[in-house]
């Protein structure tokens, strides 16, 4: 009975759109329940961001099959955008999720602005299922209560897969996990920006001689500091002030150096010391934020009771998953990083980076809830080791199973660039770049082999990432400590 209903997707971004062509691909039903009002939304407001990884890796198997191949209703114009290229995320939009979105065969089955508020269980008859309910849950239906323009909408479904990632999840600025105090007040006032925000375009009147506080010591923090600086030697009136919770360690703060295998990363930490070095950011160390006050210009209140003057803060802290829209269902997460049991050791970044991750599918995936699971971004919880060629596969590996192929769901395979991919610390992905790759020409038209974005070629997973983010023994190797 449970296969007359379709397969719920939360989020239409690319790991969500991902798991709809599969399903489609192997004759599933499937409906992509999406709270903003395109695809790809969260990706776009990131847009003016490089990603490391070229094209060839950023483009879903079933999505490209789907957008190339021919049908009564399909053209297949669609043109595949240069493989070597290295898209923005407003590149990744425009060319990739939005012709995507809107193919026959997608468009129909997307509701926009649905905002998912609940995930439960309720049987075939109407009678309520809750977490403590157990006789017959596994043959219940899955209930997905959504928020819309107008109203409220229970949709049922037989299996659901939640895409949602984590970017309106990102981590507080205060000490210990949770909001500093007068947080949430100097948010609303706008004194604390996005994660990512573009200080070279959009948001360039709200930097330009303004006193900056960049809070976070991962490739988020690097983005923004790096904009930071060129937007400083524009605007001399301008202070950046790169806030760390510990002490400035510069192997970590600038990654591995010649340890690096990708050479664009190991630019971005090279451009980051030039700009420290040249006075034009300024290091805080033992930055623990306490409270924040509200005024005219914002009060940053430290653990010793110091204090900073600013007129905004960005928060490159990561992110977390928003479990409470799943509170309802029996989920068996890691305690540390949030994600599903099995995943966590495998992307705990006390002791991976995303090269060292190795690639995994629906059983890893699978909670006591049948058929029910977290996918992409939000998969990794806490964890900033996410990749989404990672994420493709984790969906490829879950349609096959939800269409009865255990075989084709238990094949797990992963092919990795040499270079292009992998960073980490980025605050819930390792695909984002900085702007640093344009000053050694990558994003060309075509790069050479050995240049920082050479043409890349397929190795196996778990090649030294040189940022050294959970890689104690590399530390040690370059501090001598």
């Amino acid at each position: 009975m449970n296969q007359t209903y379709p397969v719920i997707v939360i989020g239409a971004g690319p790991i969500g759109l991902a798991a709809a062509a599969h399903l489609i691909e192997r004759n599933q039903d499937v409906r992509i329940l999406e709270a903003d009002n395109s695809a790809g939304a969260a990706m776009a407001a990131w847009g003016h961001i490089k990603l490391f990884s070229t094209w060839r890796y950023n483009i879903d198997a079933a999505a490209r099959r789907l957008l190339e191949t021919p049908t009564d209703s399909y053209a297949g114009e669609w043109e595949a955008p240069r493989e070597t290229r290295l898209p923005t995320g407003a590149d990744m939009v425009a060319e990739y999720l939005e012709p995507l979105a809107a193919h026959p065969a997608l468009a129909p089955k997307i509701s926009y602005g649905h905002r998912v508020t609940n995930v439960t269980r309720i049987r075939a008859d109407g009678m309520g299922v809750d977490k403590t309910s157990s006789r017959n849950r596994e043959d219940s239906l899955f209930l997905v209560r959504t928020e819309t323009a107008t109203g409220t909408e229970d949709v049922l479904a037989r299996a659901v897969i939640d895409a949602s990632g984590t970017w309106n999840m990102p981590n507080p600025v205060g000490r210990s996990g949770i909001e500093a105090i007068g947080e949430a007040e100097a948010r609303e006032a706008g004194f604390v920006t996005s994660p990512l925000p573009d200080p070279l375009g959009t948001d360039l009147e709200r930097f330009a001689g303004k006193t900056v506080l960049v809070l976070g010591a991962g490739h988020s923090a690097a983005n923004t500091l790096i904009s930071l600086g060129r937007l400083r030697q524009q605007h001399p009136d301008t202070t950046v002030l790169w806030g760390l919770r510990g002490t400035a360690n510069p192997v970590r703060l600038y990654g591995g150096g010649a340890a690096d295998e990708l050479p664009a990363r190991g630019q971005l930490g090279t451009s980051l010391r030039r700009f420290v070095e040249n006075g034009d950011i300024t290091i805080l160390e033992n930055v623990s934020v306490a409270a924040l006050e509200t005024g005219d210009r914002l009060t940053v209140i430290l653990a010793e009771n110091s204090s900073l003057v600013v007129d905004q803060v960005v928060p490159a802290t990561g992110f977390r998953p928003d479990l409470s829209i799943l509170s309802e269902l029996r989920l068996d997460l890691d305690q540390i990083v949030e994600a599903p049991r099995e995943l966590g050791p495998l992307i705990d970044p006390e002791f991976h980076s995303c090269g060292t991750v190795t690639a995994h599918g629906e059983r890893i995936l699978a909670h006591p809830e049948t058929d029910f699971y977290i996918v992409g971004m939000k998969s990794y919880g806490r964890a900033p080791t996410f990749l989404m060629a990672t994420g493709y596969e984790q969906v490829r590996s879950i349609a096959a199973a939800l269409a009865g192929d255990r075989a084709a769901a238990d094949l797990v395979e992963l092919e990795l660039p040499e270079t292009g991919v992998c960073s980490t610390d980025l605050g819930g992905s390792c695909d984002l770049s900085a702007e640093a790759e344009t000053a050694s020409g990558c994003g060309t038209p075509e790069p050479e082999t050995g240049s920082c974005c050479g043409a890349p070629e397929p190795v196996t997973i778990g090649f030294a990432t040189g940022t050294l983010h959970g890689h104690a023994e590399l530390v040690s190797e370059q501090t001598g400590s």
